[in-house]
């Protein structure tokens, strides 16, 4: 037992300081301006994690695409199960929905899977990135407008890193040592510059409903552990991607989210960073239990 609980420090801790430096510019104001570092890491960080994982022998790409089904098939199964629940508690499904349906994969997810399952977990957990990026860049936003709008989308290098991964992952091909290289060193921007501003976002939001958030929390935990479980059976999930889609499920509310909501639905923003915040929180007390007796 006390080598399971030093285990799973050595995972959250490292990714819980990190965040706190985060916080800790915003309390002591120092600049941090989260608006270029999301670009760089959406633009560049992202785009080379995907590129240096997928083409580095990590993962089959057969069991890339098996993982990419489930992220898709669990993303799809929140938004059947949330709507109706929203419904009922007569909350508005624009600012609500999105958040209910993306997990905070980016900040927090991807570092405890590369902590807790190496290289393989984190080439396992962008298939799950991938489903969540456009998630945001559509329902994240489209929700909020009221419209739907492709530019936005087209615009994310992502999308254009995904396919060339992939085809670099099916045709088992390497890129050459220098672009390689180059490649594994901006994809390690990624994840410290999400958890940095993870903290930052979390010093500065403008919370407000705090047992709103709390209620809607435990009603999205018990949902996405209840399809977690379902998926994983579907599917028929084992050893690392077992671990890393469970680990990935149990994720807080994505941060992302909250910007759609606070351009485009302003009046119910601060109700979701409520939630946002109370999610986020509640990984302190759900992750361990996650690490040390479920994967």
């Amino acid at each position: 037992m006390t080598s399971v609980l030093i285990e799973v420090v050595n995972v959250i801790l490292p990714i819980v300081l990190c965040a706190l430096i985060g916080y800790g510019f915003a309390v002591a104001r120092i600049p941090f301006d989260r608006k270029f570092v999301g670009s760089l890491v959406s633009k560049v960080g992202y785009p080379a994690l995907i590129l240096s994982h997928l083409s580095g022998e990590h993962i089959a790409f057969s069991e890339f695409v098996e993982l990419f089904g489930a992220s898709l098939l669990f993303v799809a199964l929140c938004g059947v199960v949330a709507f109706p629940f929203l419904f009922v508690m007569k909350l508005p499904r624009r600012a609500f929905l999105a958040p209910m349906m993306l997990n905070n994969v980016g900040n927090i997810g991807l570092p405890v899977v590369a902590l807790a399952f190496g290289d393989s977990g984190l080439a396992y957990a962008l298939a799950f990135l991938i489903v969540v990026i456009v998630g945001i860049f559509t329902i994240g936003l489209w929700l909020p407008m009221g419209s739907i709008r492709f530019g936005e989308i087209l615009r994310q290098p992502v999308i254009y890193a995904v396919p060339v991964a992939l085809v670099l992952l099916a045709t088992d091909t390497r890129m050459p040592g220098p672009i390689g290289s180059t490649v594994e060193i901006l994809g390690g921007l990624a994840i410290p510059l999400m958890l940095l501003t993870l903290g930052n976002t979390l010093a500065t939001l403008k919370v407000g409903d705090l047992r709103l958030g709390l209620g809607l929390t435990v009603f999205h935990t018990a949902m996405v552990a209840a399809l977690a479980v379902l998926i994983v059976q579907i599917f028929g999930l084992t050893g690392t991607g077992r671990g890393t889609f469970i680990v990935l499920c149990l994720m807080p509310v994505s941060v992302a989210v909250y910007l759609g909501v606070e351009l485009y639905d302003p009046d119910d923003a601060t109700a979701v960073a409520g939630f946002i915040m109370i999610s986020t929180l509640s990984t302190i007390l759900v992750l361990p239990l996650v690490l040390a007796y479920w994967v």
